[in-house]
């Protein structure tokens, strides 16, 4: 095991990112202030961002995240890796613009043969007239589009909207329970603001480090799904310093940011689907190991709730509702001690309150290895 300071264990990572992502110790932040923090909240679905407040937020309700998203304060949009996220409506304004390549990337890659010969821009700015009138779901927007362009397929025409225009979910869409076709609205006309006009790369690359380093190159790139990064990593040489992971892999990481030590005790935490910790590391045997990544991803790329024990990935977990009570059924990878147990449970009982109907016999239910 390599001794260097300037070595980084998997556990010294482990303990450095979880504290960044208050999962060390709930954190008595606002909740803006925490999604600001996170660079967003991973929101394919509605309900697990809540859940990852909640396990981050000493307190924290779900009127709490509805009011920012009702607000406009808080806005559901696809960003980082082309994916879904929660962001502040002030962080909205300064990614878009620095995630376009990424948008215009994917969508190139997944629909651009079926516009073939016309140009998306085009479509984006009809979209903007279009939904300037009212909001539309993604298969209204479509149609409303192939009237203008007869020849071409209604849905490649709607992402050629999301994806070069910029289109944010209307509340309710994004809020706890809403599962119906969220209504569309560009993203400049709903805040009300323009983009950034000179984003920061170098500040971005910062902030990430600020919620899930210390990292390499690659994990800022998997997060973000940006390429040629190093020029901006470059320019902000002064404010950073680097470390070695056990592989010699560089990992840069904020001058003045904690590095917790890494045999620091953490209590049991569950992590909803598609959590950030899951996913912003090319590396992510920081938080789970080959085995515990099977288990999780899965092949239809749904990302399971997971159960951190010591900071690590070791089981999953689902809630089923009844009239009479609630189950927290929890699946474990491989065995684990009596105190993790009742943490689990005192912890387990907890989220049922936080995530079901009222129920009187709310119970934690185990199973696995």
């Amino acid at each position: 095991m390599p001794t260097s300071p300037d070595v980084l264990s998997v556990r010294a990572l482990n303990r450095a990112t979880l504290h960044r992502q208050h999962l060390i110790q709930r954190s008595d932040a606002m909740p803006l202030d925490l999604i600001q923090h996170l660079v967003g909240l991973q929101a394919q679905m509605p309900n697990p961002p809540y859940v990852g407040l909640w396990a981050r937020l000493e307190h924290f309700h779900k009127a709490d995240l509805t009011c920012l998203i009702e607000e406009r304060k808080v806005v559901r949009a696809a960003l980082m890796r082309s994916t879904l996220h929660l962001v502040t409506a002030q962080d909205y304004l300064e990614l878009k613009p620095l995630i376009q390549p990424v948008l215009e990337r994917q969508y190139r890659g997944s629909y651009g043969k079926q516009l073939n010969g016309l140009d998306p821009a085009e479509v984006a700015a009809a979209a903007r007239e279009i939904l300037r009138q009212q909001p539309l779901n993604n298969q209204d927007l479509g149609l409303k589009l192939q009237e203008v362009w007869p020849d071409h397929d209604p849905h490649a025409l709607a992402q050629a909207a999301r994806n070069f225009e910029g289109l944010i979910h209307v509340p309710p869409a994004g809020t706890w329970g809403h599962h119906k076709s969220a209504l569309l609205s560009p993203g400049e006309v709903y805040l009300g603001e323009a983009v950034a006009s000179r984003p920061d790369l170098g500040q971005l690359i910062l902030r990430y480090l600020g919620a899930f380093g210390p990292a390499t190159l690659k994990d800022i790139s998997v997060w973000s799904g940006l390429t040629s990064l190093k020029p901006a990593l470059q320019e902000r040489q002064g404010v950073l310093r680097t470390f070695r992971d056990e592989l010699g892999r560089e990992l840069f990481d904020l001058a003045d940011a904690a590095l917790p030590d890494p045999d620091l005790p953490i209590s049991p935490r569950f992590l909803p689907e598609f959590d950030n910790l899951l996913l912003s590391h090319f590396d992510r045997s920081r938080v789970m190991d080959a085995a515990a990544k099977e288990k999780v991803f899965t092949r239809n790329g749904i990302i399971r709730s997971a159960v951190l024990i010591d900071g690590f990935v070791q089981g999953l977990w689902k809630v089923e509702e009844g009239q009479k009570g609630n189950v927290l059924r929890v699946q474990m990878f491989q065995p684990f001690s009596k105190q993790d147990r009742d943490m689990l449970v005192q912890e387990g009982l907890k989220l049922l309150d936080f995530v079901a109907e009222e129920g009187t016999e709310n119970q934690v239910q185990f199973s696995g290895f």
